[in-house]
Order: C-alpha cells, then structure tokens, then sequence
C-alpha cells in the first residue's frame, strides 16, 4: 500500500474515549476492484452508502467520503476519488438512479413507482453476486423524511431483507 500512507486519517471508531487512527492509502491491493466497483454502483443507483463483506473482508464505500477496507486486524482509508488500476474489473449491474422513496416509518410503509423497489433489490443483488457468491452488499437509499433511511440487503440468492431504521422485513423475488 504505497503513496498516500499516512496517520493523518482519523476513524469514525471511539473506543472508551480513544480515538484509533486509520491509515490513509492510495490502494486496498486485491480489493481495488470491489472499491471500484462498490464506488461505481453508489454513484449509478444514487445510494448513500454501499457495504460488501466477503468473507475476509469489508469494503464500506460512503457517498463521497472515504472509502474503508477492512481486512483481519487492520483497516485503512483511500480517498474516494482516488483513481485506481484494476486488472480483472467487476461489473457493475445496470441500476437507473430513483427519487428517494418516500417512507412512512409509523406504518412501515415505502412509497416508490411500480417496481422500483424491487428493481433496487436486484440492482443490489446483482452487485452481491457480481463481487462473489458468498459476498453480502447492502446498499442504504434516501428517503423522504430523510431521517429514516431505507437499507437493501442482498446474499446469493436468499430473500432479500429491507430495513427501515430498526424494522426488518423480506420481500420475495
């Protein structure tokens, strides 16, 4: 991980008051292509954030802010413009970007047009299956109010689960 190295970056994580310091790096090595792709998939649907976890790592891609990598025992940033070189790219799932969907949480209920709903689902699923079948991505949405965030989660081909601040549910494909 070479270039940008540096101490500077400071994480979102406070333990008992410490704050732990995230290196800031110019590549994640063989991740570069999930950042890529994650980065390219928050940009195309209009999410706000966008989380994939393989099974020995995780890629959190915020809307323009720094991405983190974690692997075992370490995680660093890279700047989310940053321009990265990547053999072997992923594909990213066609996803035209909505309105935020309007949500009344009192009800439990989200308001979109026919299918865009669903279609986000796949969207999301699609970039699940695309990084690897194991591979877990969820995808956090805008809403109206926008206090209560909409998350899609996608494995595989399990259900997908919606999350509406704490409330879960599933829709069937």
């Amino acid at each position: 991980m070479d270039g940008l190295t540096s101490a500077a970056a400071a994480s979102l994580a406070c333990d008992a008051g410490r704050v732990e310091e995230i290196d800031l790096v110019a590549s994640a090595g063989a991740l570069d292509n999930v950042v890529v792709a994650l980065r390219e998939f928050i940009h195309r649907s209009g999410a706000l954030r966008v989380v994939a976890v393989t099974p020995d790592s995780m890629v959190d891609c915020p809307r323009l802010a720094p991405i983190e990598v974690t692997t075992q025992g370490s995680t660093v940033a890279l700047p989310h413009a940053i321009e990265l070189d990547v053999d072997g790219p992923i594909e990213v799932p066609s996803v035209v970007q909505p309105p935020p969907f309007e949500v009344d949480p009192a009800v439990m209920e989200v308001r979109s047009p026919i299918g865009v709903l669903q279609a986000m689902g796949d969207a999301v699923r699609a970039m699940a299956n695309a990084i690897g079948p194991t591979v877990v991505v969820m995808a956090t949405f805008p809403t109206l109010p926008p206090e209560h965030a909409l998350s899609i989660t996608a494995r595989g081909a399990e259900p997908l689960v919606y999350a509406l601040g704490e409330e879960l549910f599933e829709l069937d494909a």
